[in-house]
């Protein structure tokens, strides 16, 4: 009955004994060598991954800001009576030229000019008056108080005068500036109230195209800039930056651009859809290939560098312009060693092994 377990208990003990002190023998007999063994036994180094570097150094880029706008009248203004009376004038046509000071519409006089002949009269009767009072009061046969009273009818008198003279200058509207008529004048024979609209003129030479720009992009813009735009008639103009908002509109959040263009045969109209392309300020940038740029733990936009040493790190980065050859970044140093081909394999504080190849942008 005790035969069984000896011979289990004598088994174990000679597998055992095999596998521990006759382990080489053991596995040479199953066709193992020792060395291989060692092979397995041991941990394997990882390889460093293999990426593209580009050295890069920063060159000067000249930004611009793209923009949708029109175009606009440098002047434009209502004419309107400031009395009441019955139009005398002929009209003048709309797209008739006028110069500053020409005469648009003009009303009837009415009892006007007596009413400035009275005024004058009563002016006249005022200085005759205060000098007999001043004589007096020198001789004694006066007081003050008459010539006072005298002085103040002659001021009051005066005053009259101004109200007619100044009344009498309103019946005729003229043109406040160089410019075109929009509209008609007034016709002959019309009524006129105060406030009534005599004419609508509008000053195109020089003109303005009106943009706006978003928050990103003003900061990129000077006054005085060179300013290029394409009019949907296909005309392309040039002018200069005279305004840039600075206050942003409560609604959009951008900011109101101007510039000016010279259009001295009229052909460019007021309210013409344009592309205004403005030039900005000259940055330092890096041209890379636009499949390069990543993202951080953080999500920020930038890329990935690496030394000679292959250690890794990361770079955020801003946009200036996007072309054929690549992408223009600034905020970052002068000299970078950008990684090109398998930046996303790799991570900051890693090392790797960097193939270099030379950099085919330059500035424009």
């Amino acid at each position: 009955m005790r035969f069984f377990p000896l011979v289990t208990a004598f088994t174990v003990t000679l597998v055992m004994y095999l596998l521990v002190m006759e382990r080489d023998a053991l596995l040479s007999f199953a066709g193992v060598s020792a060395a291989e063994t060692e092979i397995e036994e041991a941990a394997p180094e990882a390889p460093l991954v293999r990426v593209v570097g580009l050295r890069s150094v920063a060159q000067p880029v000249t930004s611009s800001v793209v923009l949708r706008g029109r175009t606009a009248a440098m002047r434009q203004v209502e004419i309107r009576s400031e009395t009441a009376g019955l139009v005398v004038s002929d009209p003048i046509r709309r797209g008739a030229t006028v110069k500053a000071g020409d005469p648009l519409c003009e009303v009837s006089s009415g009892v006007r000019k007596a009413a400035l002949d009275e005024a004058q009269a009563r002016l006249a009767e005022a200085e005759i008056n205060l000098r007999a009072a001043e004589g007096l009061s020198e001789g004694g046969f006066a007081s003050e108080t008459r010539v006072a009273n005298a002085r103040a009818a002659r001021l009051s008198a005066q005053a009259a005068v101004d109200r007619a003279v100044e009344e009498v200058a309103r019946l005729v509207m003229h043109a406040p500036f160089d410019g075109m008529l929009e509209t008609d004048t007034a016709e002959l024979g019309s009524l006129l109230q105060p406030g009534a609209l005599c004419a609508t003129l509008i000053q195109l030479d020089p003109i303005k195209l009106v943009g706006f720009v978003t928050e990103a992009q003003v900061d990129l813009l000077e006054h005085g800039a060179t300013a290029g735009a394409r009019l949907a008639s296909g005309r392309e103009v040039m002018g200069t930056v005279d305004f840039i908002a600075r206050s942003a509109d409560p609604q959009t959040r951008t900011f109101r651009v101007e510039v000016t263009i010279p259009n001295a045969d009229g052909r460019i109209r007021d309210g013409q859809s344009a592309d205004i392309l403005v030039s900005g300020q000259n940055q330092e940038g890096h041209l890379i290939p636009g499949s390069a740029l990543t993202l951080n733990d953080a999500g920020e936009l930038g890329l990935r560098l690496v030394d000679d040493e292959g250690l890794v790190s990361f770079a955020p980065a801003r946009i200036l312009r996007d072309t054929a050859d690549g992408i223009w970044l600034a905020g970052l140093p002068d000299e970078i060693g950008a990684i090109v081909v398998g930046q996303e394999f790799t991570r900051e504080g890693a090392h790797v092994h960097v193939t270099w190849r030379e950099s085919e942008g330059s500035a424009e």
